[in-house]
């Protein structure tokens, strides 16, 4: 009989994860193969592939996420998940997991995945399941038996094995209702904010791609048409040239330059050797180090961090980054990229073995204008045009790479007006962001009572 890894308050059964599934007819499972599905085989318009990336917390994170065929998804039936599965991640960030909602239904197991599947005649509630799994000791207990001290790797073996807790039906439903409470509402700021985070992408898609004032004058449209169509002021547009200019990179505005990014950069770096930086190198508290987790939106997320101490930390200085950085990953979930707020909450990071960074000149360029081009479907073309689909994907020589790369440098009182523009929808992601860690909080201190059986409501 398995040993509950917290203290329960309950004569709740507990078992293991892989019983608990083959019990309702389910199992755990890893996805396809890489030789199952090649780079090649992804396409623009299909099936969702749900890949390491894409794993939020708890939830699917459908930005950027690949796609396949329907007969590729077919021909990989075996690996497609049902509603109240749950996804982990292989590799890395083992501990992250996500449920999956109706919507998602059908979709494909990733390569780089595990999908745990409760079954059909199972009494287990996934939402509840899917809260179990969040709780500090659980995700402790699988890091610290996930193999590898640089890059932690997961197997149906190591997962199967983790202890599981099953109270009654309606103590999994209490369980799951009061948690998916927040968990709903935090996930309504999220959207909200992705929302904000559109908003913004479309001001720099019109200003500095599509280049809509400037080729508004230059069609000779009227100045006031211009700005109430484009909502610009009389001044804003008054600093955009009146004409395009052939350039190596196609056409440009009239008067804006061409850089290669070491020439706007302060610095571009490396995050630390793998033999630097392990899992046994961790502490509670000090320094902390940001991973792929923290990069999933423009602005670094600043959730769970895993720190090290003051003194690694001065070891790593090298790997050392700070407000005002733009933090890529070069290995893994390649195409990365977020900036480091002026807000954010520690003024000192290190970084993980994955990433690498970019400190712009603020005299020269926007940290802002840099980090939603190098998102832009642009952006990631260049970034990415490096790339090894070999073995983990990585960006080939990322350092020397990223500085080589050419990019369109406006004015720069254009960019002082874009930083201006964009600073309130910022502020609003930092006000929702707020308001959602509060909720996160809360969330994350009732879990523990709960599923102990410490806190028991109706």
């Amino acid at each position: 009989m398995s040993k509950s890894l917290f203290v329960l308050q309950n004569d709740w059964e507990v078992t293991t994860l892989a019983e608990a599934c083959n019990r309702g007819g389910g199992e755990i499972q890893t996805g396809p193969f890489g030789s199952q599905l090649h780079a090649s085989d992804y396409v623009l318009d299909g099936i969702p592939s749900i890949m390491p990336q894409n794993i939020g917390d708890n939830r699917i994170n459908e930005q950027g996420i690949a796609r396949i065929t329907s007969e590729d998804a077919y021909r990989l039936s075996r690996y497609l998940v049902r509603e109240g599965d749950i996804v982990y991640s292989r590799r890395g960030d083992v501990e992250r997991k996500a449920l999956v909602r109706s919507h998602e239904d059908g979709w494909l197991c990733g390569t780089g995945c595990l999908r745990v599947r409760f079954g059909n005649e199972t009494s287990i509630n996934p939402l509840y399941a899917s809260f179990y799994l969040s709780h500090p000791d659980v995700r402790k207990w699988i890091v610290q038996h996930a193999h590898g001290a640089t890059m932690p790797n997961l197997n149906t073996s190591i997962l199967g094995a983790l202890p599981f807790v099953i109270p009654s039906a309606d103590e999994q439903h209490h369980i799951a209702h009061i948690l998916g409470t927040l968990d709903d509402k935090i996930e309504l700021s999220r959207q909200l904010n992705a929302t904000l985070e559109q908003l913004a992408r479309a001001i720099f898609q019109s200003w500095f791609v599509d280049f809509d004032p400037v080729r508004a004058k230059a069609s000779g449209e009227s100045d006031e048409s211009i700005c109430r169509r484009l909502g610009l002021t009389p001044e804003l547009l008054a600093l955009f040239p009146a004409a395009l200019e052939d350039s190596v990179m196609g056409e440009i505005p009239v008067g804006w330059k061409i850089n290669a990014v070491d020439e706007l950069a302060n610095r571009v770096a490396m995050g630390p050797f793998g033999s630097s930086i392990k899992v046994s190198t961790f502490v509670p508290e000090g320094v902390p180090v940001i991973s792929g987790q923290h990069l999933r939106t423009f602005m670094l997320e600043d959730s769970t961090f895993n720190f090290v101490t003051e003194e690694h930390a001065q070891q790593l200085n090298k790997a050392a980054v700070q407000r005002g950085d733009i933090v890529f990953t070069h290995a893994g979930n390649i195409g990365q990229v977020a900036l480091i707020p002026n807000n954010s909450q520690y003024d000192r990071y290190i970084l993980s073995q994955r990433q690498f960074f970019l400190r712009p000149n603020p005299l020269l360029t926007s940290g802002n204008y840099l980090t939603y081009h190098f998102s832009s479907a642009l952006g990631q073309h260049q970034l990415l045009a490096n790339a090894s689909s070999s073995g983990v994907p990585s960006i080939a020589r990322p350092v020397s790479y990223l500085r080589s790369i050419k990019v369109l440098s406006p004015s720069k009182s254009i960019l002082d007006k874009f930083d201006k523009v964009i600073a309130p929808i910022h502020s609003s992601i930092e006000t929702s962001r707020s308001e959602a860690k509060t909720l996160v909080a809360l969330r994350d201190e009732l879990l523990p009572k709960l599923l102990s059986g410490d806190l028991r409501l109706k």
